[in-house]
């Protein structure tokens, strides 16, 4: 009797520490929102950097930054767990997979670059420009080079 008492009373209390342990990883865990971000390109050669920015990271080092080949003259990434907020995207097109922009002598760039809002200027690309919104629903975008 003792044992089926003593049985009884664990199993009880493993319940209530499991139900306080998902209480607590429910507070601690906050998980954002996906941004996915296409772009259409002509040929296969290079690959596509992708940059995700806030307004103090915009041209400097990225919040988050990733690279994708090209696929059907696509290329594809999903930015995850990204909280609410203003952000901004830049994409280059690395023809020859150097991770930089290639300038002419002139300073014009060699290799096709975009950024969030398809905005077109001549120029670098501007935050206000650039900057967009993100909630907590799921955003797609796509952007021109």
């Amino acid at each position: 009797m003792k044992t089926i008492l003593f049985t009884i009373a664990l199993s009880v209390s493993s319940l209530f520490i499991s139900a306080q342990s998902d209480t607590n990883e429910t507070i601690v865990t906050s998980e954002g929102t996906t941004i996915t971000v296409t772009v259409t390109l002509q040929g296969t050669a290079g690959t596509v950097l992708f940059s995700l920015h806030n307004e103090s990271t915009f041209m400097k080092n990225p919040l988050e930054a990733k690279g994708n080949g090209i696929v059907d003259g696509k290329s594809t990434v999903t930015f995850e767990n990204i909280q609410p907020g203003i952000y901004g995207i830049i994409i280059l097109h690395d023809k020859n997979d150097n991770k930089r922009m290639d300038f002419q002598d002139n300073g014009m760039p060699m290799e096709a670059f975009g950024m969030s809002n398809n905005v077109m200027s001549f120029g670098p690309p501007q935050w206000s420009d650039a900057k967009f919104t993100v909630e907590n629903t799921p955003l797609e975008m796509e952007i021109r080079l």
